[in-house]
């Protein structure tokens, strides 16, 4: 069994044919090797056919959240050029006007229908595994809107083999996904799961009682957590009536492990946390050691999993640090990026071959790692990643916005969540609810914020690099 979603079930060898049909109905659309396609849809076994009918063609995957709204849909696919477009449900409505006209609608195209019930001959295409492109996935940076991040097949494949390995996959588990499937850690849950011969629950939305249920029902073996998740398991009133005891562990990652909530669950469950730490850049950096769980740890995303190299170094210079001294996390691994669109954001993303995380910390002697800080200024939103200069674009929008600045500060929900500072003209009479309302209106509900403090002016260097964290130790001072 490869599927599992409500009550239909899909076997691994009608995923295959079905995953050939929609090669063959990709084809019969004009789309060719090489060429990008977009998909914005949801958790559901179509999601799989038409993601590995897309590689299997030789084209690649634009992946695009379903939550986005018509600019930010405009934004992805006017970088990625898709030659067409594959949505559900009413994701369509959000397609940008210059997009592709040709779509695959996978509740309304009656070709899609048929695949399930017509077998289909092997789609056979050559590609050059290093260089051709199979998965593109979005990240956003602090100064501008999100980029796309390019994976050939080997760079995914690479991160689809560790990500196996880290779990401990077999074809003996059942793997829960509720993550979303655009994000690189939906994306790669799915992906290491058929690379290992799993078998997966799907969901189409996280429910946590549904989830619950089919832990139980299902013998569910790995469950995935990020921050609100792990939030809504530790505050569920009825936890303890759910049988969880088929579960080997719970995968935390995406973001920081509190460890509070991770003991709350496991004192009331039995069932320990595994964390682990990766990028949309390098999907696969470090992980607790799956069959040690006596060396699990909650303070430490873990040790560099196989072929993945971790240097610390100082920001300033790039001079590497020894052990136990805080600086830039960097990264080697055969599962890096091929490169950013656009073009010119790739400049700043290495350093003689490195990946520049972005993140702060440090290792201990043995290889344990610590995440301290974010050199970049990315807020991280129940796992996803927002960038300010987004949000402040469209603050700036607003005729009566001056300047403002746009911050994460800790939430015990969702990780993190987004706030602003914002300097209104004189004599302005926009509210703080005007400027919730206008973000709300224009990007993905993870990017909205939830306060906005009017302030007289926004703290900057003469080189007008805004000093966010001086602002968010004034407006949220630290407690304690």
């Amino acid at each position: 069994m490869a599927i599992r979603f409500g009550d239909r079930l899909l076997t691994y060898r009608e995923l295959n044919r079905q995953a050939d049909g929609f090669a063959h109905l990709l084809a019969a659309r004009g789309v060719k090797a090489g060429q990008r396609v977009a998909v914005m849809a949801s958790n559901r076994p179509e999601f799989f056919t038409a993601m590995f009918g897309i590689l299997k063609l030789g084209g690649s995957a634009v992946m695009i959240s379903p939550a986005w709204k018509q600019a930010e849909t405009a934004h992805a696919t006017g970088l990625t050029e898709p030659v067409l477009t594959i949505t559900d449900g009413d994701t369509h409505r959000n397609r940008p006007d210059h997009s592709p006209n040709r779509v695959i609608h996978l509740d309304q195209d009656s070709a899609v229908a048929t695949l399930a019930h017509h077998p289909c001959e092997p789609f056979q295409t050559h590609r050059d595994w290093d260089r051709s492109e199979a998965v593109l996935v979005f990240s956003s940076g602090t100064t501008g809107l999100p980029k796309a991040v390019r994976h050939t097949h080997a760079s995914i494949g690479a991160a689809t083999v560790q990500w196996a390995a880290t779990l401990g996959l077999t074809p003996d588990d059942r793997f829960q996904i509720a993550t979303p499937p655009f994000h690189i850690l939906g994306l790669l849950n799915m992906l290491a799961s058929v690379g290992a011969g799993s078998s997966v629950r799907l969901h189409p939305r996280f429910d946590l009682d549904a989830v619950l249920a089919a832990i139980e029902a299902d013998r569910v073996t790995l469950e995935m957590a990020v921050a609100p998740i792990a939030l809504a398991l530790a505050n569920h009133p009825r936890l303890e009536e759910y049988d969880l005891s088929s579960l080997r562990y719970i995968m935390w990652g995406a973001t920081p492990v509190t460890e509070s909530v991770a003991q709350r669950v496991s004192e009331r469950t039995g069932v320990a946390f595994m964390p682990a730490y990766g990028a949309s850049e390098v999907p696969v950096i470090t992980s607790n050691p799956v069959h040690h769980p006596d060396r699990w740890r909650l303070d430490s995303p873990g040790l560099p999993v196989p072929d993945v190299e971790i240097r610390i170094t100082d920001p300033r210079t790039g001079t590497a640090l020894p052990p136990g001294e805080t600086g830039e996390i960097q990264v080697r691994s055969p599962a890096t990026m091929a490169g950013y669109l656009p073009d010119e954001a790739n400049a700043e993303a290495f350093s003689g071959g490195w990946y520049r995380t972005g993140d702060m910390g440090w290792m201990e002697p043995e290889g344990w790692l610590h995440i301290t800080d974010r050199l970049k200024e990315m807020i991280k939103v129940k796992g996803f990643q927002v960038a300010p200069a987004e949000v402040e674009a469209v603050l700036l929008t607003h005729s009566e916005v001056v300047d403002c600045a746009v911050f994460g500060v800790p939430d015990a929900e969702s990780g993190e969540a987004v706030e602003a500072a914002v300097q209104l003209a004189g004599g302005s009479t926009a509210t703080s609810g005007d400027l919730k309302h206008l973000v709300a209106g224009t990007l993905a509900s993870y990017k909205h914020l939830r306060a906005v403090h009017m302030v007289d002016s926004i703290p900057r260097l003469p080189s007008g690099k805004t000093l966010r964290r001086e602002l968010r130790h004034t407006l949220r001072p630290p407690t304690g």
